[in-house]
């Protein structure tokens, strides 16, 4: 099956979230299982660094703004093959490529985007004579348009040039824009309507994707039911009830040759499940890393996430002076909202030694975070699938999680059933409350100061797979659906 998989980012050429760790490892397991899987993605100066072996692969007409127009095609790193739009009007911009350095949104990004889905369309169609897709699966709200060009395709020729999946990432993320620019992205006057792509008086690439494509994908089965209730459905909860038939949740995984303890060569020393001892030597080496004081029995909590509300980090910086009084440390990576890096800023000045801050993005920083630390917090308000609790648990970090979307999949708490069963992996707490996040603290801490106990629980984490087999098998499956 040729299948082409468009996004805005991509493992390790470009990476802002989860996102690019999955389009990044979901084509090649694709490919292992025998799928011709490739990627589109827009030529960020990143992307186009990052593709190897590039040749030019076709020049298209002017577009949406840009100045010149072409399609490079490479591959990957890790060997997929890969297409680049190179749009240098479009796309050429330093730094976050949906963003400019004050964090506002660019203001074309309907139009940067919309030729995302574009090209991708027009391969379909049989832009290059030696490869052709039969199946598009978009990725979130960046590639939300593919759908509605592949539907004025078949309205135009009478039959479509390929099938397509649209999986949902986070429905928070909306690609929402004022409807005066809907004359922009040439699509017929008729697709902007209440069953198209109008939202509240503005037009929506998501609910393009949500509406148009053949069937609908998103990032884990307690998520899917969730956004078809108001509550996580970001207004679009009555389109995905209508459209439930074609909707499926399944559960990403990761990497796991690039995630593994055992060979990490981010890593000081090594472990796994049954011989943990190296992870001692990650959590001493860290410490002294972020000037944490060297102490091998505090309980050294990670945060490895955007610094949003949504995140649930309302609730660790609230709640960090009862963690700290327990005896805990406390570290940070990341980046967002300005009131929680200022928050978080001030209580590492206030605990030298207690608690570092280091406010970015670090890849290799943040695999030792989770080798180095004892529980990985991920307190969120929503989570569609959440890739951070996979990569504690891999590295021995016990998730401290609440009980909601693909966190609800993947984390079983410390209950006693669970621990007799032995099949507990992590702290879970159930409502988004101060109150239940501190006393799922406190039971971490209970938990800790039975060392027997902990080490179990921790071996069970360590045991667990999320390796990308099945969910690749599980997509080439809802492939076929569409196809057929």
């Amino acid at each position: 099956m040729r299948v082409l998989h468009i996004a805005a980012e991509c493992y390790p050429l470009l990476k802002t979230g989860g996102l690019a760790d999955v389009v990044g490892a979901l084509p090649q397991a694709q490919r292992a299982l025998g799928s011709d899987a490739r990627v589109l993605l827009p030529g960020f100066p990143a992307v186009r660094a990052g593709l190897q072996d590039a040749k030019l692969a076709a020049s298209l007409p002017v577009r949406f703004g840009s100045d010149t127009l072409t399609l490079w095609q490479g591959r990957l790193p890790s060997g997929v093959p890969a297409y680049v739009i190179d749009a240098p009007g479009l796309y050429d911009r330093t730094g976050n490529p949906y963003a400019d350095a004050d964090q506002h949104p660019y203001a074309d990004n309907h139009r940067r985007f919309a030729l995302l889905a574009w090209v991708a369309a027009q391969l379909a169609e049989g832009l290059l004579a030696d490869w052709r897709p039969q199946l598009l699966h978009g990725h979130d709200w960046h590639a939300g348009l593919t759908p509605a060009y592949l539907r004025q395709i078949a309205l135009r020729d009478g039959r479509r040039p390929a099938a397509s999946v649209f999986t949902v990432h986070n429905l928070a993320y909306q690609g929402v824009f004022p409807a005066t620019h809907y004359a922009e992205l040439g699509l017929p006057a008729e697709f902007y309507r209440l069953d198209g792509l109008e939202f509240h008086g503005q037009l929506s690439f998501i609910k393009a994707g949500l509406q148009f494509s053949d069937r609908i994908a998103t990032v884990s089965p307690s998520y899917a039911e969730e956004i078809q209730a108001a509550e996580h459905g970001c207004g679009l909860d009555g389109l995905l009830r209508y459209r439930a038939d074609a909707l499926r949740g399944i559960l990403n995984g990761v990497d796991e040759q690039v995630w593994d303890p055992a060979s990490d060569p981010a890593l000081p020393a090594h472990f796994d499940a049954e011989r943990p001892l190296g992870k001692a030597r990650c959590k001493a080496a860290l410490q002294a890393e972020l000037g944490l004081a060297a102490e091998p029995g505090a309980l050294l909590f990670g945060v490895v996430s955007r610094l949003t509300e949504q995140k649930g980090l309302n609730l660790v910086l609230a709640g960090a002076e009862a963690l700290l009084a327990q005896g805990g440390q406390l570290l940070v990576l990341g980046s967002g909202e300005p009131a929680l890096e200022e928050g978080f800023r001030q209580l590492a000045q206030r605990h030298a030694g207690r608690v570092a801050v280091r406010l970015g993005f670090d890849e290799p920083l943040s695999h030792r975070i989770f080798a180095g630390c004892d529980v990985v917090l991920v307190p969120s308000r929503f989570e569609p699938c959440g890739l951070t609790q996979m990569y504690g648990m891999r590295y021995g970090a016990l998730p401290l999680a609440r009980r909601t979307g693909g966190l609800a999949d993947t984390v079983s708490d410390v209950s006693l059933e669970n621990l007799a069963a032995h099949t507990a992996t992590g702290l879970v707490f159930e409502r988004f409350t101060q109150p239940d996040f501190d006393a799922a603290v406190r039971r971490a801490f209970a938990l800790h100061g039975k060392p027997q106990l902990w080490r179990e629980v921790r071996r069970q984490a360590m045991q667990q797979h999320f390796g990308w087999e099945g969910p690749a098998r599980d997509y080439l499956a809802l492939y076929k659906s569409a196809l057929g």
